[in-house]
This record gives C-alpha cells, structure tokens and sequence, in this order.
C-alpha cells in the first residue's frame, strides 16, 4: 500500500539562502531523503545530507533523469535565472511523474494589479498554468512576501540605509506589508511536506493545499515599524537619523525608468515599492496565513533585524 506521506524531495536551488534552509529544516525533520538538482560545475556549497544530483539546464532529459523516484520538487530560483528555466523543470517534473510542486515564494501573485505592474511577478502565474495544463503534478505556491533580512540590507528595498542612517519614507512609511525571513519559510515547507497527503480526520492534508496560492508570514510591518525595531537594536532614536519621504507612485515610476536604462537599484526600486501601495496589495496577512495550521512559531523581529545588519556589513548591495 503506498504511503501517505511524502519522503523523496528533491530541490532546486539548496545551495542558496532560501533553498539551503528549506533544505535543512526537511533534514530536521528525519522523515526526508533531499536530492539536490545542481548545475554541472557547480561550487554551491549544499546543507550536510543533502544528496546532490548534476544536471544540465539546457537538456531536460538530464532533469527528468534526477527527479525520477522523487515525489515532491522544490523550485527556489535566483531572479537572474535564464527565461523558460522554471517551464523546463516543471515539463520535467511531468515527464518523471513528480506529484507535487512548491513554488512562488513572493508577493501575491494573486493580485492582478500588482502582477501587471511589476513584470518579474508574471511567471508565476504562468507557471502555475503550465503545471495545470500538464496534468501531472499539483502546485503548491507559497506566498511569502519578501524576505526580510534580504530585503532590509538593501537600502534600494524597504528604503532603509542600515549602514549610513539615513531612511526613505515612502509617503508616510506607515503602510503595511507581509514580509517573511528564511528560517520561518524553511520551517514552512518541511511542515507543509510533514502533512498527510490525504485527509485522516482533520484538514490539514496536501489535499487540502493543493493548486492553491497559500501564505505564510513572519511581520505584518511598515517602514517605521522596522525603523522601530533598527533603532532598538542599534541603541539608536530618530534624531539619529536622516528621513526623508518620498511619493509611492513617483518613486515606482521613477525605479521602472531607470530599471529600462539598465540600473539594478531601478529594478530593486520599481519591484519593491509597488508593494508599499497604499492599495494593500502588499499585506497579505487579511487574506489569512497557514502559520497556524502549520504550527509556525511567532518570531522576534528585533532579531531577524540583527541579521539583516550582519547581512549589510558582509554582503553590501553594489
């Protein structure tokens, strides 16, 4: 009789940020074998256990070789990753009879507004499409926000200097946005693939989940609330500071500009305003998160700020 629960999990990306603490809260679990998909050559250092797996992104047949056997598949990959990557895994998910697909990890990508104004989000929807049309597999696509202490190191992101103290309000910097940090996402997936796949007399199931958008989150925050939480650890205050505030609408207009001139910081400009809308589209919180289904822990903000700073010495964004 077959199991029902799922053990094999292979993933995409394990020897990054995100995906290496997927990878190691499935470990943590011991109910998962993880197989990591990595690129010919590859120096990605991956999480210890984790089996590691060669393939050649521009030859399908070699992924489908590594995901046979494998039930579910991860897909965490960088913004930079070539177009049609993420189509290509999913048709080889298909061809090797992968039931299940975690993806996403971004913004809603149910809200139709903010997919049509920030290009980078319109895979997603594509993608879930695909897996539908194929017939094969069932999605589960996570939506996280952002990562935190990713997105607070960055001064382009959440507006938020670290390094030189200085801060940019977008309109008054009190709209609030889910936002989620690495560990919480990792905790996230190993419960989600820890659940029965069918129902035994509750709903929490992969039945229940799938084809689905769902949302975690770690903070439902605005600007000046992780201002808030920057001065507490820094031992700092707002005279400390330099703030300056800065139109939604114009500073996304601005970033879309200059991403098409070829700016990085445009880009990060134009994709992370458009969330701090006064329209809301960037809290997802009202839409109800799976935290408590997945017994997700409430967690410090104060410290995932500290990591944030660490992130902004050692990994400066240039």
């Amino acid at each position: 009789m077959a199991s029902n629960y799922i053990t094999k999990v292979a993933i995409v990306g394990a020897g990054g940020n995100s995906g290496s603490f997927m990878a190691e809260a499935l470990l943590k679990t011991g109910k998962h074998t993880v197989t990591a998909l990595t690129r010919e050559g590859s120096q990605s250092k991956l999480p210890p256990g984790v089996i590691s797996k060669p393939i050649d992104y521009s030859n399908i047949e070699t992924i489908v070789e590594a995901l046979k056997g494998q039930e579910a598949f991860i897909i965490t990959l960088p913004g930079q990753a070539p177009e049609g990557t993420e189509l290509n895994l999913v048709k080889a998910a298909a061809k090797a009879g992968v039931k299940w697909i975690l993806n996403d990890w971004c913004p809603d990508t149910l809200n139709e507004e903010l997919v049509r104004d920030v290009p980078i989000f319109q895979p997603k929807v594509a993608i879930r499409k695909s897996i539908s049309e194929l017939g094969v597999s069932n999605y589960i696509s996570i939506s996280t926000g952002f990562w935190y202490e990713w997105s607070l190191a960055i001064p382009a992101a959440y507006g938020i200097d670290l390094l030189n103290r200085t801060a940019t309000l977008f309109d008054e910097g009190d709209v609030k946005i889910t936002t989620s940090t690495w560990p919480q996402v990792g905790r996230a997936v190993a419960a989600i693939l820890s659940l029965p796949i069918k129902a035994q007399g509750s709903l929490a199931s992969l039945e229940n989940l799938k084809n689905q958008v769902v949302y975690i989150k770690s903070f439902t925050v605005s600007q000046k609330d992780m201002l808030e939480s920057v001065y507490r650890v820094t031992g700092t205050n707002e005279a400390d500071w330099t703030i300056t505030k800065e139109s939604s609408s114009e500073r996304y207009a601005q970033g879309t500009k200059e991403m098409y001139g070829g700016s990085r910081e445009g880009f990060a400009k134009m994709l992370y305003t458009r969330v701090f809308y006064p329209d809301g589209c960037g809290d997802i919180e009202h839409k109800g998160t799976i935290n408590a289904l997945l017994g997700l822990p409430v967690e410090d903000i104060d410290a995932a700020t500290l990591v944030a700073i660490d992130r902004a010495k050692n990994y400066p964004w240039s």
